[in-house]
């Protein structure tokens, strides 16, 4: 028994949080992708899914599934994604993936955010994890000079473009005691797309997989 099979774990779990929904909202990253591959199982009831990035929609197409514009789908009920970091109070870091602007995005037009990761995400405290920061390209030197103002040592994740166009500041060096915060601090920052800490929209329910099976939080 390893990582996989505890991401799977969880990502089975979440099929129980779905429900009747016929819309969802569908994330990125290696525990998304076995939630996508299990939805395969159940398509036939949803009109259509909601996705946060292209890598996920394609892996959503190849499965059968419809994916649906945003705009045009409105609220959703449920929002289905994993995490880098996840916190007992449900405050994630985001973005490992590069779809954190997106993510983060569906997920504030979701009744419910589901997040399920694997038990090597869950922590006491956010900052471990490199945050990474969406950033306009011609802001890149200026934003990075920002946010070693506050405390952290901020790398260019060269040669990765963002689904939007931008690129990505992967933090190191941060011990984020107060997630929101921080949060609005760094999205204050001229230049920045999005930051990772998903702390003023947190998770509504974390589903944590591990070898004993899947512990629900709250």
């Amino acid at each position: 028994m390893g990582v996989e099979d505890n991401k799977k774990r969880a990502a089975l779990e979440a099929l129980k949080w779905v429900h009747d929904a016929r819309i969802i909202g569908v994330g990125t990253g290696s525990t998304i992708n076995h939630f996508i591959d299990a939805l395969g199982d159940i398509k036939g009831r949803l009109d259509g899914v909601v996705s946060s990035s292209e890598a996920s929609t394609l892996r959503l197409k190849a499965a059968g599934i419809p994916v649906l514009d945003l705009n045009a789908a409105g609220e959703l009920p449920v929002y289905v994604d994993g995490a880098d970091e996840a916190n007992r109070h449900l405050q994630l870091i985001k973005g490992g993936g590069g779809a954190l602007t997106r993510e983060k995005i569906v997920a504030a037009v979701s009744k419910r955010f589901v997040c399920i990761v694997d038990d090597s995400k869950l922590v006491q405290v956010l900052g471990g994890f490199p945050l990474p920061v969406e950033v306009i390209p011609m802001a890149r030197s200026h934003v990075a000079r920002e946010l070693v103002k506050l405390g952290g040592r901020p790398d260019w994740r060269q040669g990765f473009i963002t689904d939007n166009g931008n690129v990505i500041l992967d933090v190191h060096g941060l011990s984020i005691i107060d997630p929101p915060h921080l949060e609005s601090e760094i999205n204050q920052i001229t230049g920045v797309v999005c930051v990772g800490i998903f702390a003023r929209r947190p998770a509504d329910v974390l589903l944590v997989g591990a070898a004993h099976g899947v512990q629900t939080l709250p």
